[in-house]
């Protein structure tokens, strides 16, 4: 079993015994506080930078803790917020997985309630109300990734994340994930770099890929983005932000580390 298939089968289990009544959450996800324009805070960028969403992330499957500061026991997402916001990142990004990544809601809430910055659940998605429990937590923009729904799903969670006032990140890794998110309509895509069966990086993905998203797309390149250098090679090819996490989270300065990834040119 790849860590894919491990971590969704964990996730749809969980979803499948929540027996939380939908219209209720529903309801609760509207009358949230509004959202503050994730997609809108990439689009204002100015042209001569490329947009960073910068990522709050204890651990991975692949690699374990990240960084000695964000263990269970030490965790301070609202200060590495802030140094990302110091820094210029346009966004932020936060890891809400329990299971395999430690992260939490809470996490989420402590990053947002910091900054002034649009951010993202960066999380597994697989039912309703997974969408609506993102919005409920604070979160600006929900994260669907094509690999792990089926174009109904696909579908249906973008259109709900609309509803209730989020944009929708649609992750992809190939062409054929990208037919499916132009079916959805997405208007926000991302081109991970990170196979998600082997956890592998291939940092020439999303070079390939960014011919075949129409213009109309906003563009972000994820995982594998080391330094200015990488981010330039991704601006040139036309992405509007980059999204990193490991490289921002091991940083000794995040917030100088931010400020090298938006001006790489």
């Amino acid at each position: 079993m790849t860590y894919l298939d491990e971590i969704l089968a964990s996730h749809r289990q969980q979803a499948a015994a929540d027996t939380r009544d939908f219209q209720s959450l529903f309801d609760t996800a509207l009358e949230a506080p509004a959202t503050r324009g994730f997609a809108n805070a990439i689009q204002n960028t100015p042209p001569d930078e490329i947009a960073v969403i910068a990522e709050i992330k204890r651990r991975s499957p692949s690699k374990g803790n990240l960084r000695e500061g964000l263990n269970p026991d030490f965790v301070d997402p609202a200060q590495l917020a802030q140094e990302y916001q110091t820094g210029g990142a346009s966004c932020l990004s936060v890891l809400t997985d329990n299971q395999y990544f430690n992260g939490s809601p809470e996490d989420l809430a402590a990053a947002r309630n910091s900054t002034q910055l649009p951010v993202l659940r960066k999380d597994f998605t697989v039912d309703a109300k997974d969408v609506l429990d993102a919005r409920i937590m604070g979160a600006d923009c929900v994260l669907l990734i094509a690999a792990a729904l089926t174009q109904d799903e696909l579908i249906r969670f973008s259109q709900l994340a609309t509803q209730v006032g989020m944009d929708s990140l649609v992750e992809i890794h190939d062409e054929a994930e990208l037919e499916a998110a132009l079916t959805a309509e997405a208007s926000l895509v991302g081109v991970n770099q990170r196979d998600l069966l082997t956890f592998e990086v291939d940092q020439s993905r999303a070079v390939h890929m960014a011919s075949n998203i129409p213009d109309s797309v906003i563009k972000v390149a994820e995982s594998g983005i080391q330094d200015a250098t990488d981010a330039q090679a991704l601006a040139e090819a036309g992405y509007d932000a980059v999204l990193v996490g490991e490289t921002l989270v091991r940083s000794v300065d995040p917030a100088q580390a931010v400020r090298c990834l938006r001006s790489p040119a």
